[in-house]
């Protein structure tokens, strides 16, 4: 069986009907595209006659909003699936319904197979609907040469049509967040210009329902706000978020994909209010069940400036299925990030000079992250673990390879002002020496100058030991691994991060010091931010030390599957 990138899913069955069936005709669909499934509602259309079909409007009921909210939830099942429903054919009322465009709306991957629930009488696919059903599709939408088509129902395996179901309506998913009753045939009302807000992190199918029905409810111009900077910071794993401009080029291709009739102003969104607490021409702001409080003090906030309130329309958040414990119940990025964890993100070094079948992990994390704890546990996996903080303890002692640069360096003539960097039996006081280089960058760099070399040739050391050992798995657990430039000594940079407040928490619990020295501590370091960029795998030990295991023992069998097998 041929499988497709892109494709194309013509539904004709009318949707009350239609919706205990989705189940099924998407799970068909998912068998033949792995990308890409755009889905065009057309209840009613026959493919059966001589007559070319042509595209009709839907109007646009609550019923429809519904369905479109279903058919997202369903296809989150199939997560490989980036699923779009067009909006092209569908309209708000209005006292004279538009017209259908009369060009062939080009998306973004055009479709190679077009697909359809569209039933023929003996339940064949026969090639007189299927031609109908290819000249229909490449009479709506850019399509590739040589498209292909499928009738869905013959690959459901029981050789059977499903029965007609009963016109029952579907569960009420989307509402006018005011108190008035709605029906399912209820006609939409249009709006000229609306909003919608949200982080739009890696797009999913809650997203898409946001989104689809804004752009149903606005005829001329829907203003997206796409958080930003002080409004990310609360978000879990932060780190992990696309950037803006990435969110804003996913958006915007899905946006003109499902209606390009539209007029888009996709802006940052840098406060909780946005433009839809200040711009005047807005009507209408959906929402979610999560964020509807706040658009009520959008709506509290523009009644204080003279402005008319929003018509606010809220929508059911959609229930993840699989999620796991630890993860929020709803389909949402924040499960979608924390499913990233232990993942590879960008291909590994080559390392050629490392030695002959010994794979190098630098384990690195701002201070209190958990990153101690997480090499432990690598450990107990198989890993041989080279800790940088015992080698410069190593480098320190009388007689280490640090241990006169740094007198001389630092010097031993104590004065009031100045205390001597040794203790009365000859050893490194590294308190009074950190003392000396806090704060004092040329100091610092002075120091770091004799040290990292030193213990960067101490833990090639150990690596030839660990290849003396029979070990296959190498881990450097680094604090300042990418400062100091050991990046270029191992195969993967692994990184655990955790929120600052809690590494503040931690550190003052761990070493007594106070919430401000935690926090200078801190700022001396790179940011978890900073260090993921460099990263190829990042975990977090934000959780209890059960989830932290079952990350790195995820992160540990997805290393085995890639690292080079020895003979």
């Amino acid at each position: 069986m041929a499988v497709f990138r892109s494709g194309l899913l013509v539904l004709t069955t009318p949707l009350a009907s239609l919706a205990p069936r989705l189940s099924p005709i998407l799970t068909s669909a998912a068998r033949l595209v792995n990308h890409t499934l755009y889905v065009h509602l057309q209840p009613g259309m026959s493919l059966g006659g001589p007559a070319q079909p042509q595209s009709s409007l839907v109007q646009a009921t609550f019923e429809v909003l519904d369905f479109i909210a279903h058919l997202y939830a369903g296809a989150d099942v199939h997560r490989h699936l980036d699923v779009r429903i067009l909006l092209t054919n569908i309209g708000v009322k209005s006292a004279s319904l538009p017209s259908l465009p009369n060009s062939v709306q080009n998306l973004a991957h055009p479709p190679e197979v077009v697909l359809t629930d569209f039933q023929t009488l003996d339940g064949s696919q026969y090639n007189p609907v299927k031609q109908q059903l290819e000249r229909y599709a490449t009479s709506c939408y850019s399509c590739c040469p040589q498209l292909a088509s499928v009738l869905l129902y013959p690959d459901y395996g029981s050789g059977e049509l499903p029965v007609e179901s009963l016109d029952v309506p579907l569960p009420s998913t989307i509402r006018p967040a005011s108190p008035v009753t709605r029906s399912p045939k209820q006609p939409v009302r249009g709006y000229h210009r609306g909003a919608v807000g949200g982080t739009f992190d890696r797009l999913h199918n809650a997203h898409k329902v946001l989104l689809s029905v804004a752009c149903i409810l606005a005829q001329e111009q829907l203003v997206v706000g796409v958080a930003d900077k002080d409004l990310l910071k609360s978000k879990l794993l932060p780190e992990l978020l696309q950037p803006y401009a990435e969110r804003v080029e996913h958006l915007s291709e899905f946006l003109v994909d499902i209606k390009p009739s539209l007029t888009f102003d996709i802006i940052p969104l840098l406060d909780p209010y946005g433009p839809a607490g200040s711009n005047p021409s807005l009507e209408f702001l959906v929402v979610s069940e999560e964020t509807c409080r706040g658009g009520m003090a959008v709506n509290r906030f523009r009644l204080e400036n003279d402005l008319e309130e929003l018509a606010l329309y809220q929508i059911q958040l959609l229930k993840d299925q699989n999620h796991k414990d630890n993860e929020e119940d709803k389909v949402s990025s924040s499960s979608f990030r924390q499913r990233m964890l232990g993942n590879l993100l960008r291909p590994p070094y080559k390392r050629p000079e490392l030695p002959t079948h010994l794979y190098v992990i630098g384990l690195t994390g701002i201070s209190g992250s958990g990153k101690s704890s997480v090499a432990q546990r690598l450990k107990g996996l198989g890993a041989y673990v080279i800790d940088s903080d015992q080698l410069g303890h190593r480098a320190y002692a009388p007689g280490g390879p640090a241990y006169q640069p740094v007198v001389e360096a630092f010097g031993t003539v104590p004065c009031l002002c100045r205390p001597d960097i040794l203790h009365k039996d000859g050893i490194i006081n590294r308190k009074v020496l950190g003392s000396r280089v806090f704060g004092n960058k040329k100091q610092l760099k002075i120091l770091t100058d004799i040290m990292w070399p030193v213990i960067a040739k101490l833990a090639r050391e150990e690596m030839d030991q660990a290849v003396a050992e029979g070990k296959h798995v190498c881990v450097i657990d680094a604090a300042m691994l990418l400062e100091a430039g050991w990046q270029n000594m191992v195969h993967e940079v692994w990184t655990v991060v955790i929120p600052e407040t809690e590494a503040i928490r931690r550190i003052v619990e761990r070493d007594g010091l106070s919430e401000a020295a935690a926090q200078s501590r801190l700022q001396s370091q790179m940011s978890g931010q900073q260090l993921v960029d460099q990263s190829h795998v990042v975990l977090s030990t934000l959780w209890e030390p059960h989830v932290t295991q079952r990350q790195v023992e995820k992160a540990w069998a997805l290393l085995q599957k890639r690292i080079p097998q020895t003979p």
